[in-house]
Parts: C-alpha cells; structure tokens; sequence
C-alpha cells in the first residue's frame, strides 16, 4: 500500500480547516451564501499557504449537491470526485508546463461546451504568472465575458509578474505567511493524530524552520517520524533536520552582551564541528539581534516577533540592561559583514572576525544617557559648591556687611538678592563710583571668575551710564548675545555680582550698540568684496587650471 503523506493526508477539506486564512476564506464563505461568486478569483501568497487548497475547496463548494454551500459536504459524488482529483468538470493546469498560446487556444474551444455533472466547469491554473505573453492576451477576452457556467481560479506566488490586464479581470485574494504559532499547533494537532510523541520547543524549530510554510513544516515531520516511532527526543531532531538548536542563538548572543570572546568563538567552532551552515547562522543570529532590539525599543513583540511565548520571555531577560545603542551597533556590523561571509571560501573565518569588531567597535551612549549624565554631574558641582558658600566663616560674611553700609548707610534696609551660584564676594564695594570704566572692569573681573560663559557675552560691552541705583550697559556684537545676557539667568548673576560690588541693588537697562553692529557689518561686507576680488584674479583662476586645484579659504592680512 502507498504511503500519503502527511502535507496530503491533512489538506484543508473545509474553508474552517484552513489555517490561519480567515480573511479570504470569510470572504469566499460570504460569497457564496449571498450568490456573488466572482467569475475569476486570484489567490496569491507565499508558497504552501494555501492558495490551490482553497481554490479546490471553493470549487467544491459551488459545485456540491448540497449548495451552493460555504462548507461542502465533502459526501456527495461532487465534492469527492473533486477531492480526488478526478472531477471531469474541474481542470488543474500547471502554468509553467502549459504556458504557451496553443495550450490557452485549446481551453477556449473547450469552454463553450457545458459541465458534464456539476453546475459548474472550472479552471484552475497554478503559477499562471508563468504563461507566456501571447497566452496572456489569448485569455483575456475570455476571461472577461466567460460563458455562466464557467469559473477560473488562479494561484501565484509572483502576482507582480501578471499583466494588468489580468489583474482588472479577476477578484484577488492575498493569503498570508503563516506565523509560527499557528503552525507549531497545527503540527501538535497532526502528532496527536498519529500518535506521535514529540516536545515543544521540537515543534517550534520545525515550525521554524518552515518558513511560514505549512506544506514545508509538514514535509519535515515526515522526515522526523521516520528517524523513530512513537517518540523522538529533541537532540535527535536537531541532528536529522541540521538546524541549529535555538539555545544557541541565546548562548551566542549572551556572549556579545557579555563581551566574553572566549566563549562565542568556541560555539562557533562547535556549531562549525556539527556541519551546520554558517552563512544560515550569520542570516539566524541577524533575526535574533533584530527581535532583541524591537523588544528593547518597546515593540508588540506579539505582532513583530514570530518566536515561540517562552523565547520572549528570555529574550526580555536578555535585554534588561543593555542599552539600546549598543543592539543597534551590533545590528549595523553584522549588516555591513553580510555579504562577506555569504560570498567568502571561508565563512567561519569572516563570522569570528565581524564579531571581533563588534568587541572592539568603541562604547557609544544614547544622548538622552548623556544628557542625564551631564545634569547629575551639574546638580553634583552645585551641591558642592553650595557647601562651600555655606561654610564660608561668618564673620568675613559680617564684616562685608558692615563695610558696605558703613560706605553707603542707605543700604541697611536694602538687602542684596540672592545670586543663584553666585557666592558672596569678600571684597571692598567700589571706592570711585562714580567712574563707569573702572566700576564695569571690576564687574567684569569678577564675572570672568565665576562665570566665564557670561563674561564671553558681555566681551564687547560698556557701562554708557551709572547714577545711584541704576546702571546702563550697551552690548555690542550680534543679537544673539543680547538676547543671551538678557536672560532671566543672565540677569540674575549680573543683577548679584552689581549689589555685591556697589553695596546695594541696581536696576540694570541692557542697550545694543547700534553703531557698532553696524561697523561690524560694514567690515564684513567689505572683507566679503575683496575675498570676491581674489578669487576672480585671472591669476587665481589661472593657477586652478593648471594645477587642476580648487580654493578651499581666502585670508584677509
């Protein structure tokens, strides 16, 4: 007796059986109860989904005795002639071996005659992105005004590849890949049937391996059933299908995080020793540094990562304190490496040397690490320097004090703001007051100590007027120095570093200087004149073409 194989023996019968579909096989069901079948239906989608298992199905259904029915009774002498293959009303035409104009010519001379048993004469053409040009335009005009009892339905990997034409003519139904999950349940539920004993994690690597492929998966659980009867162990599935085992991938992985050189390039040499593939493995552990990294970066690890529950969970442990950057820099190495281990003689050689530059590639922090890092190292300078102020000994506080309302008496019931930062100065206020250049050089002395990014903004400034308790500076430069002395901050230190040097509060008018923004501009156009001059010298253009060079700067003496 022929064996059946598995892909075979377990095909979809009914549009409920099919796996993972429930977007076009709702779509076909609804269909047929409200009498909309579509004349030319194109099913596409990756290989082993499922596209001629449905097209078989609907035929059963709008052909059985019982329907039109959106589920067939697979009883009838219909639906069972169609399961067979035998149906002399449904034709299965494989478009790469009939692809030419002769082949197309023939169907249309037996379209015309009707169904010899069913309500229905249907075509079902696999591949049929296959068909040659002149087969294309040989079908259309019947695929658009086909004969009522006539139905097509077309399967494809490659719909890209179908006229235009063809595409405006026809329903079309993309099918999906089938993720992991489903088909590592669907392989248990096959198992069970033939009481076949095999462990999870073994049905995750199989599944796996498929590709999102059920006719693929199910081809490799012929292959394990074979190695044993009744029960297989993991170790034995790993051997007969050449995969690398999954705890591998974490196994390598955790190496990388860890920074432990040793360690990875000894599983390497391992998995090298068993004859696994190693360009398959750089292509493994790129999926698996990709689904860290999602995870990390607070992915749906439900919708983008196509591993089995219990991986995720190890992979979170994984990532708990890895810094993003760091997954991304691994990324782009094993990115940049890939083609040369796919084209290199010695694969294993060019595997270990991209994980070397990954060990030696320099650390990198993301900048919001930076930025928090710079704001502790701030906070941690502030609180020092706080401490220093308040330990500073009272009595030399008390004697500036002193000193200041002894030279200026209307001070005692004028206290002197509080500078943020800024410490109390423990020298005499300014004798001479009432001279605007040696008052402002004192300010400026004592800014340039404290506060050297504020002493660069006021380095083209005056004091235009001082009276008794009010000052006017007039800033030159660009405005965005004014606007940067003008800051509540800026003004804040300016405001302190006055009182403690006048004894008392001042009111302080910032003023831009107009004249000399406008000399600076004057300068500027002018040196932009000449350095046009220079360089449209017939010297210089003349030295650029024999030298074949170019002017990379033009300096004014």
């Amino acid at each position: 007796m022929s064996y059946l194989v598995l892909a075979r023996k377990y095909r979809p019968q009914t549009f409920e059986e099919v796996i993972n579909q429930l977007h076009v096989t709702t779509t076909l069901q609804n269909a047929i109860t409200s009498g909309r079948v579509h004349h030319a239906n194109l099913f596409s989608g990756p290989r082993g989904t499922g596209k001629t298992t449905i097209a078989r199905i609907l035929a059963k259904a709008i052909n059985c005795e019982e329907g039109p029915a959106p589920v067939p009774c697979n009883q009838c002498r219909s639906c069972i002639e169609i399961t067979d293959g035998r149906s002399a009303d449904v034709f299965e035409i494989d478009g790469a071996s009939n692809n030419g104009v002769e082949q197309v010519r023939e169907l249309r001379e037996n379209i015309k005659y009707m169904p010899q048993n069913n309500r229905f004469k249907i075509y079902i053409i696999d591949e049929v992105h296959m068909l040659s040009t002149a087969a294309f335009n040989a079908l259309l005009k019947t695929l658009e005004e086909p004969p009522d009892h006539i139905k097509f339905m077309f399967a494809t990997t490659e719909p890209h590849k179908l006229p235009v034409t063809i595409h405006s003519r026809c329903q079309r139904h993309d099918l999906r890949r089938i993720s992991l999950d489903a088909i590592s349940q669907h392989l248990a539920f096959v198992c069970e049937k033939e009481s076949f004993s095999i462990e999870e994690q073994s049905l995750s690597i199989i599944a796996g391996e498929a590709g999102g492929c059920m006719r693929d998966a199910l081809s490799l659980l012929d292959q394990v059933m074979n190695c044993s009867e009744g029960t297989i162990s993991h170790e034995q599935i790993i051997d007969t299908l050449g995969v690398v085992d999954r705890q591998l991938m974490f196994d390598i992985s955790q190496a990388v995080l860890d920074g432990e050189i040793p360690e990875l390039l000894n599983t390497i040499d391992d998995i090298y020793s068993r004859g696994h593939d190693l360009k398959q493995l750089h292509s493994d552990l790129i999926e698996h540094f990709r689904n860290l990294l999602v995870l990390k970066s607070g992915g749906d690890a439900e919708k983008l990562l196509d591993v089995p529950v219990h991986e995720i969970g190890l992979m979170k442990d994984q990532i708990k304190d890895v810094a993003e950057t760091f997954l991304h820099r691994v990324m782009d190495i094993l990115f940049k490496e890939e083609a040369a281990v796919k084209f290199s003689s010695q694969p294993k050689v060019a595997l270990e040397i991209a994980f070397i530059r990954i060990f030696q590639a320099p650390p990198s922090l993301s900048i919001d690490t930076l930025i928090d890092r710079l704001n502790h190292l701030r906070k941690e300078f502030y609180d020092v320097h706080a401490e220093a102020i308040s330990a500073a000994p009272a009595e030399k506080t008390s004697d500036v004090v002193q000193h200041s309302n002894k030279d200026n008496p209307e001070a005692v019931n004028d206290p002197v703001p509080e500078c943020q930062h800024e410490a109390p100065r423990t020298v005499s206020p300014v004798k001479n007051i009432g001279d605007p250049t040696s008052a402002w050089k004192e300010v400026l002395n004592s800014i340039s100590k404290k506060h050297p990014p504020l002493s660069a903004y006021l380095a083209n400034s005056s004091l235009t007027k001082l009276e008794d308790r009010y000052m006017e500076i007039t800033v030159g430069g660009s405005s965005f120095n004014i606007n940067k002395i003008k800051q509540e901050k800026s003004m804040t230190i300016l405001k302190g570093v006055c009182g403690n040097i006048f004894g008392k509060k001042m009111d302080i008018t910032i003023i831009a200087d107009t004249v000399s923004n406008e000399e600076a501009k004057q300068k500027k156009n002018k040196a932009d004149l000449m350095k046009q001059e220079a360089l449209s010298h017939p010297l210089v253009s003349e030295a650029i073409d024999v030298f074949n060079g170019k002017v990379i700067d033009i300096k004014l003496l």
